[in-house]
């Protein structure tokens, strides 16, 4: 999912694609706009996201405020529980939303298929891609 908004985004703008594990704060610092990525466990955010806003919330408190940003969510049910905490964070750091979280279901309930790698559709690929290129789109021209 990551990967293919990476793709929209790349005609029109410098794309930055990091590792939650291994972002930084300066990693926040340099970038004009932020769209999280991650996968809900337990109606919750990953835990390496959970751990990259843990490592990068302080350090650039007061220092990203207005900056746009928009979520992607894979779940296996709603996906709504890590939307909301990363909103949460995002209000915090005073960013701006500039999409609706993107949710991508991948209906993985049975144990089986939660701990089976899974294959994004290529509908919701388009989508990845659409608010990879909105976001860049938008900070090209100013709007955000």
């Amino acid at each position: 999912m990551a990967q293919a908004a990476a793709t929209g985004a790349a005609n029109e703008a410098k794309v930055m694609l990091r590792d939650a594990a291994a972002a930084e704060p300066n990693d926040l610092l340099v970038a004009d706009g932020y769209l999280f990525v991650c996968p809900e466990n337990l109606a919750s955010m990953s835990g390496e996201m959970k751990a990259f806003f843990d490592r990068c919330y302080y350090p650039v408190l007061g220092r990203i405020e207005g900056r746009p940003y928009a979520v992607m969510i894979c779940a296996g049910s709603d996906g709504e529980g890590a939307a909301r905490q990363i909103a949460r964070i995002a209000t915090g750091w005073r960013l701006k939303p500039v999409a609706e979280p993107l949710i991508v279901c991948t209906h993985a309930q049975a144990p089986a298929e939660i701990l089976a790698p899974k294959t994004i559709a290529e509908p919701d690929l388009v989508r990845c891609r659409e608010l990879g290129a909105a976001i860049a789109a938008g900070l090209a021209l100013g709007i955000f």
